[in-house]
This record gives structure tokens, sequence and C-alpha cells, in this order.
């Protein structure tokens, strides 16, 4: 019996959250019946006062496989690295009680293996901590049994990365406008090295303020400064 498709979806309020999650199901399978679809409200989310400490909106979707997801994945990429990364996020996967699908596809010298199903919140882990180290597990096993291989594998589930990334973003921005608004450093919360990248990508450019990180993992956070100092 195929187990029933879920993904999870974040947004400013749980409407954004609802919507983000559907258009995850209906890139997965063109065509879904949208009424047919099941949400489950994780959280309602946080605004924070002046954005800090802001929490995004997280909601469920669910799906069965009669409601017109797809049960067979498309062929994997060929080659030794996606047989081995597949075995070893197999094994993780399994080891640590997650239920779901593994799909792998090529994007430029890239192997990104998607994961989706249930469970995917165990696999997340908090703040993205358990997919990072599963990540760099695997790329870890990949280096060291084909180190001629120069290939990156990219652990994602079911558009986690994205979702994240998009957070992060807004958290980082609205973080520096109070950098700016009020002349002084404004701390983030600990973040993996993965999120920290993000962050200070999108502050790159940003007018005004300029980017850090301090403290020692895993408790290692991102500081925005004023540009003209540290107030």
């Amino acid at each position: 019996m195929t187990e029933e498709l879920q993904v999870e979806g974040t947004g400013e309020t749980v409407g954004e959250a609802k919507w983000a999650a559907l258009r995850e199901l209906e890139r997965l399978q063109p065509g879904l019946d949208k009424a047919a679809v099941r949400f489950q409200v994780v959280s309602e989310g946080e605004r924070g006062l002046l954005g800090v400490g802001y929490e995004p909106a997280r909601v469920l979707a669910s799906a069965s496989p009669g409601d017109g997801v797809p049960a067979a994945s498309a062929p994997d990429p060929e080659g030794p690295v996606a047989e081995l990364a597949r075995e070893v996020l197999e094994r993780i996967v399994e080891g640590i009680g997650a239920r779901c699908r593994i799909d792998l596809h090529e994007e430029d010298d890239t192997l990104v293996a998607t994961c989706t199903g249930g469970n995917l919140g165990l696999l997340i882990g908090k703040h993205g901590q358990t997919i990072d180290a599963i990540q760099y597990l695997a790329n870890a096993v990949v280096s060291r049994a084909l180190p001629d291989e120069r290939r990156h594998v990219v652990v994602d589930a079911s558009g986690y990365r994205a979702r994240r990334e998009t957070t992060l973003a807004a958290i980082a921005r609205r973080s520096a406008e109070r950098a700016v608004q009020y002349g002084d450093r404004v701390e983030l919360e600990a973040m993996t090295a993965v999120e920290r990248k993000v962050v200070h990508v999108a502050l790159k450019d940003y007018p005004g303020v300029e980017t850090t990180s301090e403290g020692t993992e895993p408790n290692r956070f991102v500081v925005i400064l004023p540009a003209d100092g540290e107030g």
C-alpha cells in the first residue's frame, strides 16, 4: 500500500503557508485535485517585535495516491555518485525512522536528493540541523569513496531549503532595517553554517549594514552591524 504524501509549507501567515504547500504538491503532480488536499496547521507563526524573533507559520499538506500524487519516481541519474548517495541516504533515513521517498536529479555539477513523504520534520530537525548533518555526511562518504568525483550532493525535503532560505532572507532584511534605524547591532538566533551563509549573502549589498558571525558551534550566530561601526 502506497503511503500518503505529505509536504510542509511556510509563510508569514497561515494562508501563505497553505498556498506554498499546495504549490509544492502541484509541482509534484500537475492537475492535483485541490479539494482533496488536507491541511494541518503546525504553527500560526509569530511576527515578533520590529521583526526580531520572527517565526513563520507552518502548515502540513497531505494527499493520498488516489488524489493524483505519483507513487513512482523518475529514473535516477546514472553513475557511481548517484548510486552511493542513494545507498547512504536510504540507510540514514531508515536509521532515524523517517518515512519518505528519495528522488535524485542533476543540476549542473550538483546531485540533488529530494525527500518526500511523512515525518519530514524528523528528517529536517530544528532549524535544519538534522538535514544539514545528513548532507554533510553524504558528501563526506562520497568524497572519501570516490575522490576523483568532484560533485556536491544537496539533500532537500520537499522544497524545505528554498522555503527556509526565503524565511531567513526576510528575517535578515527586517533585522537590517532595525540595525539602520537604531544604529545598533542586532544578533540573530544560532544557525548552522549553511543558514548563516544565506543571511550573509542576503545582506551583502544591503546599504548601511555589514554582517559577521560570532560564537562557537553549535551556537554560532550572525550579527548585523551598522556599516559605520558596532554602535
